[in-house]
């Protein structure tokens, strides 16, 4: 791309969308300027942008997205065949395992929900499609970083925030390398209670017909009614007869 082809105030406008998260649904002026590294006179200019287009609400100090903003996710959503596609296939996953089932794709150091079928709530969180959930921690952000080079894996490792959630979470690298080759190998991963107490769950990778991992998808299950070694007996091969169903629709 020739550098007279990117637009700087787009750029600016979109990481000004991307700062409010769970954590920070309202947002100062100066608040934003702080988390983007932007001028707080570029920062306002955006924002009151964003006001003006409707995509933000304003109380004259605290900025937060509106309803609006869903547009452009539900863009996406609308225009990516994948999620319509996946979607009655995680509804019979579900019903077989009776547990949620969900798909996702990589978008940086985090899994983006583009699917999912909930049967029970199995999560303190509620997740829908377009939730996020760290790559690192989560068994579909395994698979999908096992489906790269060891290189680029690493670095996106190396880019994220790899926080204990659990007693039971893999943080260091050398353990998140190590257990992205065991996935490679046996094809699936598995998280015991490593993104929260009480979670555990099970994920493979879904390859269109040139051998490309392009999603993942996965089962959840409360701990206490299953053991992961339980799952991979149960469950597994209910997720692949699911994958193999798919196969030759995914170009």
């Amino acid at each position: 791309m020739r550098e007279t082809d990117f637009i700087g105030g787009f750029a600016r406008g979109l990481s000004v969308i991307e700062a409010f998260d769970a954590a920070n649904p309202r947002l100062s002026i100066t608040d934003i300027s702080r988390i983007t590294g932007l001028e707080r006179a570029t920062a306002r200019r955006c924002l009151l942008t964003l006001a003006q287009l409707g995509y933000a609400d304003y109380d004259g100090k605290f900025f937060s997205l509106s309803p609006r903003i869903l547009r452009l996710g539900h863009s996406y959503l609308t225009a990516t065949p994948l999620p319509r596609l996946l979607q009655p296939f995680l509804d019979q996953l579900s019903e077989k395992t009776g547990e949620s089932a969900s798909a996702s794709v990589l978008d940086g150091n985090e899994i983006v929900y583009i699917a999912r079928a909930s049967h029970k709530r199995v999560m303190s969180i509620n997740l829908n499609p377009g939730s996020r959930l760290p790559a690192y921690c989560s068994s579909m952000g395994r698979v999908l970083l096992a489906a790269m080079n060891e290189g680029d894996a690493r670095g996106v490792l190396e880019n994220s925030n790899r926080k204990a959630n659990t007693p039971n979470t893999k943080t260091t690298i050398p353990d998140l390398m190590a257990e992205l080759q065991l996935i490679r190998e046996q094809g699936y991963a598995v998280i015991d209670q490593e993104l929260e107490i009480g979670l555990c769950s099970i994920a493979i990778p879904v390859r269109n017909m040139r051998g490309t991992t392009i999603a993942a998808l996965n089962v959840g299950a409360q701990a206490p009614r299953v053991t992961v070694d339980e799952m991979v007996a149960t469950y597994l091969p209910v997720m692949q007869s699911t994958r193999d169903m798919l196969a030759g629709l995914l170009l």
